[in-house]
């Protein structure tokens, strides 16, 4: 049963399961190795639904519970970090003869709406080289939601935002050391500069949280402003700051399916394991994607046989990109199952996995690589399954979720721990 294998997981050192389970899926005892290497020119032309990500990580304060690259702004810094990521821009889009087509863009951080005087230079810079065809994303902390600052975006091209909410009550605002948000305030802006879509970001999982919490959070969205919620775990990193306590298992299991349940019966779609949205239209996702290009510190970028990861310092960014070369930190080079993993492990993200999406991308049936693992995965109940398509269920999402987690700790927290000290680490294996 799958509940008493969660309860021996429990008693198994977190990297003995990442490591059993990548074993198995890839077939070989081989680690994920990332080395300091990396091609200056970067093999995209022919990836299908790529997607561009830019990372501004600059914030007037830091988060003690953020794990992402980010360092205090000052506006000299930042205009020289601009400077520079409009390079790296040109660096790699001079590389595909005419204008690659790629579905979006995503601005991330950070707060990059710090930023937003230059978002017009940067977007005009990715427009010499790409054709975006499903629009223009960027986060915003709740302090920049104001008429000037939207409008300020929706000039430059940006169509949907997604707001770090957090939560709207005080006492988890105060647990995060965040400030209040003035959900009125936040009503009459968004009515002022509309966009495509407005998500709003919370964490679940918080010390003392309960359904009624949730609820309340998500009602509040929907009521003002928001078409689409993201509703993200709470996940204690090791080199952060914060002085919060995870919740436990099954208390957090039980908070997952119970606000699932809720935000399904209020007719919302579940676009992701932690995305619902009022309407089919309404998107805001940067992770449930093929290919991706990463521009700026600490940005991803997978391709069909690579990922690789940008220095997570600002100063050896700027050097690298100033010298003419892109400023790659690791580079991991995959082999044909591991990369089949990586991209059923974030497919699966969305809730479902369609065997002619992998068959179109790898040339070879999802059955016959993983079909044993997916007849285990449907007797588990994790899974079902019509006319090829896969789709989780609630139970599935949450082992999805417990499972990321160990993943997220035996393996993101271990690459970027390293990364915040190191600028150009050796190697790393995972």
């Amino acid at each position: 049963d799958a509940d008493d294998l969660s309860e021996i997981y429990l008693r198994i050192p977190m990297n003995f399961i990442t490591n059993l389970t990548r074993i198995w899926l890839t077939r070989s005892a081989k680690p994920f190795i990332f080395k300091n290497d990396y091609d200056q020119n970067l093999p995209f032309s022919d990836c299908e639904n790529l997607v561009l990500y830019i990372h501004l990580p600059f914030c007037r304060n830091i988060c003690g519970f953020c794990p992402y690259c980010k360092v205090r702004y000052s506006k000299e810094l930042c205009d020289r970090y601009i400077d520079a990521l409009l390079r790296e821009i040109h660096l790699v889009g001079n590389q595909y003869i005419g204008k690659k087509t790629v579905t979006s863009l995503y601005f991330g951080g950070g707060t990059p709406a710090l930023a937003a005087d230059r978002f017009g230079a940067i977007i005009d810079a990715v427009k010499e080289h790409f054709i975006i065809t499903e629009g223009i994303g960027a986060e915003l902390h709740p302090d920049d939601v104001t008429p000037s600052v939207l409008q300020i975006l929706k000039n430059a091209g940006v169509t949907k935002i997604s707001i770090g909410i957090q939560s709207f009550q005080t006492k988890f605002q105060s647990m995060l050391g965040r400030t209040t948000v003035n959900a009125a305030a936040l009503k009459n802006t968004l009515s002022i500069v509309p966009f495509e879509t407005v998500s709003m970001d919370f964490i679940f999982a918080l010390p003392g949280q309960t359904l009624a919490d949730l609820k309340a959070d998500v009602d509040a969205a929907f009521q003002n402003g928001a078409n689409h919620v993201a509703i993200y775990p709470f996940i204690d990193f090791t080199f952060t700051s914060g002085a919060v306590a995870p919740m436990p298992r099954k208390e957090k299991q039980a908070l997952l399916d119970a606000i699932t349940l809720y935000c399904m019966d209020q007719g919302y779609t579940r676009s992701s394991v932690w995305t619902f949205a009022d309407s089919r239209d309404a998107k805001y996702s940067s992770m449930t994607r093929d290919t991706f290009l990463g521009f700026g510190c600490s940005a991803a970028t997978l391709l069909k046989d690579q990922f690789k990861i940008n220095t997570f310092s600002v100063e050896e960014y700027c050097k690298r990109i100033l010298a003419g070369k892109l400023p790659t930190s690791l580079t991991l080079r995959f082999s044909l199952r591991q990369r089949m993993v990586y991209y059923l492990f974030w497919t699966a993200y969305s809730t479902k996995i369609d065997a002619r999406d992998f068959e179109k991308f790898f040339g070879i049936p999802l059955k016959k690589m993983y079909g044993m693992e997916l007849k285990i995965a449907e007797r588990l109940g994790f899974l079902t399954s019509e006319n090829g398509v896969y789709h989780m269920t609630l139970k599935g999402a949450f082992y999805y979720h417990y499972y990321e987690s160990f993943y997220t700790l035996a393996y993101i927290d271990k690459m970027w721990g390293i990364m915040r000290r190191e600028a150009f680490p050796e190697r790393i294996e995972l």
